[in-house]
Protein backbone atom coordinates (compact mmCIF):
# COMPACT_ATOMS: atom_id res chain seq x y z
CA UNK A 1 0.00 0.00 0.00
CA UNK A 2 1.44 3.34 -1.04
CA UNK A 3 0.99 6.29 1.27
CA UNK A 4 -0.14 9.55 -0.29
CA UNK A 5 2.64 12.11 -0.43
CA UNK A 6 2.06 15.25 1.59
CA UNK A 7 2.87 18.36 -0.45
CA UNK A 8 5.67 20.50 1.09
CA UNK A 9 3.31 23.43 1.61
CA UNK A 10 0.95 21.24 3.63
CA UNK A 11 3.84 19.82 5.67
CA UNK A 12 4.73 23.34 6.73
CA UNK A 13 1.15 24.18 7.62
CA UNK A 14 0.83 21.00 9.69
CA UNK A 15 4.05 21.76 11.55
CA UNK A 16 2.67 25.19 12.37
CA UNK A 17 -0.59 23.54 13.47
CA UNK A 18 1.35 21.34 15.87
CA UNK A 19 3.26 24.35 17.22
CA UNK A 20 0.06 26.28 17.86
CA UNK A 21 -1.62 23.18 19.31
CA UNK A 22 1.30 22.71 21.70
CA UNK A 23 1.04 26.32 22.82
CA UNK A 24 -2.70 25.90 23.32
CA UNK A 25 -2.19 22.64 25.25
CA UNK A 26 0.32 24.40 27.47
CA UNK A 27 -2.29 27.06 28.20
CA UNK A 28 -4.93 24.37 28.84
CA UNK A 29 -2.67 22.64 31.35
CA UNK A 30 -1.80 25.81 33.25
CA UNK A 31 -5.04 27.78 33.07
CA UNK A 32 -7.61 25.02 32.65
CA UNK A 33 -9.62 26.94 30.06
CA UNK A 34 -11.80 24.98 27.67
CA UNK A 35 -10.68 24.01 24.18
CA UNK A 36 -13.06 26.36 22.37
CA UNK A 37 -11.88 29.43 24.28
CA UNK A 38 -8.23 28.53 23.81
CA UNK A 39 -8.78 27.83 20.12
CA UNK A 40 -10.47 31.20 19.65
CA UNK A 41 -7.62 33.00 21.39
CA UNK A 42 -4.89 31.06 19.55
CA UNK A 43 -6.48 31.63 16.15
CA UNK A 44 -5.76 35.35 16.48
CA UNK A 45 -2.02 34.83 17.06
CA UNK A 46 0.50 36.13 14.58
CA UNK A 47 1.31 33.50 11.93
CA UNK A 48 -1.78 31.39 12.59
CA UNK A 49 -2.99 32.08 9.06
CA UNK A 50 -0.15 29.84 7.79
CA UNK A 51 -1.32 26.88 9.91
CA UNK A 52 -3.75 24.19 8.79
CA UNK A 53 -6.72 25.29 10.92
CA UNK A 54 -8.59 22.01 10.56
CA UNK A 55 -5.59 19.99 11.67
CA UNK A 56 -4.94 22.38 14.57
CA UNK A 57 -8.57 22.13 15.71
CA UNK A 58 -8.56 18.34 15.52
CA UNK A 59 -5.29 18.07 17.47
CA UNK A 60 -6.33 20.49 20.16
CA UNK A 61 -9.90 19.28 20.71
CA UNK A 62 -9.01 15.61 20.34
CA UNK A 63 -6.02 15.75 22.67
CA UNK A 64 -7.98 17.57 25.37
CA UNK A 65 -11.06 15.36 24.97
CA UNK A 66 -9.04 12.13 25.06
CA UNK A 67 -6.37 13.24 27.56
CA UNK A 68 -7.25 10.70 30.29
CA UNK A 69 -7.20 7.82 27.80
CA UNK A 70 -4.00 9.11 26.17
CA UNK A 71 -2.32 9.28 29.59
CA UNK A 72 -3.29 5.65 30.27
CA UNK A 73 -1.73 4.64 26.94
CA UNK A 74 1.45 6.61 27.68
CA UNK A 75 1.95 5.70 31.33
CA UNK A 76 3.67 2.31 30.83
CA UNK A 77 6.40 4.05 28.80
CA UNK A 78 7.09 6.85 31.29
CA UNK A 79 9.52 6.86 34.21
CA UNK A 80 7.16 8.99 36.30
CA UNK A 81 3.49 9.92 36.46
CA UNK A 82 2.24 11.86 33.45
CA UNK A 83 1.24 14.74 35.73
CA UNK A 84 4.87 15.06 36.86
CA UNK A 85 6.14 15.76 33.34
CA UNK A 86 6.87 19.33 32.35
CA UNK A 87 3.84 20.90 30.67
CA UNK A 88 5.75 21.06 27.38
CA UNK A 89 6.78 17.40 27.38
CA UNK A 90 3.34 16.32 28.56
CA UNK A 91 1.64 18.34 25.82
CA UNK A 92 3.95 16.96 23.14
CA UNK A 93 3.52 13.36 24.30
CA UNK A 94 -0.26 13.65 24.58
CA UNK A 95 -0.52 15.23 21.13
CA UNK A 96 1.77 12.62 19.53
CA UNK A 97 -0.18 9.80 21.18
CA UNK A 98 -3.38 11.34 19.85
CA UNK A 99 -1.85 11.28 16.36
CA UNK A 100 -0.72 7.66 16.76
CA UNK A 101 -4.23 6.66 17.77
CA UNK A 102 -6.35 8.81 15.46
CA UNK A 103 -4.29 9.74 12.42
CA UNK A 104 -3.18 6.55 10.67
CA UNK A 105 -2.61 8.69 7.56
CA UNK A 106 0.38 10.27 9.32
CA UNK A 107 3.34 7.84 9.40
CA UNK A 108 4.66 7.12 12.88
CA UNK A 109 8.10 8.44 11.88
CA UNK A 110 6.56 11.80 11.01
CA UNK A 111 4.74 11.90 14.36
CA UNK A 112 7.99 11.17 16.23
CA UNK A 113 10.06 13.60 14.17
CA UNK A 114 7.57 16.41 14.63
CA UNK A 115 7.36 15.73 18.38
CA UNK A 116 11.16 15.74 18.71
CA UNK A 117 11.41 19.01 16.79
CA UNK A 118 8.80 20.58 19.07
CA UNK A 119 10.71 19.36 22.12
CA UNK A 120 13.95 20.82 20.76
CA UNK A 121 12.27 24.18 20.15
CA UNK A 122 10.09 24.47 23.25
CA UNK A 123 11.26 21.89 25.80
CA UNK A 124 14.10 21.56 28.25
CA UNK A 125 17.69 20.88 27.26
CA UNK A 126 17.41 17.11 26.89
CA UNK A 127 13.62 16.86 26.74
CA UNK A 128 13.76 15.86 23.09
CA UNK A 129 15.71 12.71 24.00
CA UNK A 130 13.06 11.72 26.51
CA UNK A 131 10.23 12.41 24.02
CA UNK A 132 12.02 10.39 21.35
CA UNK A 133 12.61 7.42 23.65
CA UNK A 134 9.02 7.30 24.89
CA UNK A 135 7.50 7.63 21.43
CA UNK A 136 9.87 5.09 19.91
CA UNK A 137 8.68 2.48 22.43
CA UNK A 138 5.05 3.52 21.99
CA UNK A 139 5.27 3.28 18.18
CA UNK A 140 6.42 -0.33 18.37
CA UNK A 141 3.21 -1.22 20.20
CA UNK A 142 0.65 1.19 18.73
CA UNK A 143 1.83 1.04 15.11
CA UNK A 144 3.33 -2.46 14.82
CA UNK A 145 2.70 -2.80 11.07
CA UNK A 146 4.67 0.35 10.35
CA UNK A 147 7.34 -0.10 12.99
CA UNK A 148 10.47 -1.87 11.86
CA UNK A 149 13.27 -1.86 14.41
CA UNK A 150 16.71 -1.50 12.87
Amino acid sequence: MTRPQVPPAQRGSRRRSREFALQALYQWQLAGADAAAIEQQTSTASGFDKADRGYFSALLAGTIREAPQLERILQPYLDRKCAQLSPVERGILLMATYEFENRPDVPYRVVINEAVELAKSYGGTDGFKYVNGVLDKLAAVRRPREFVKK
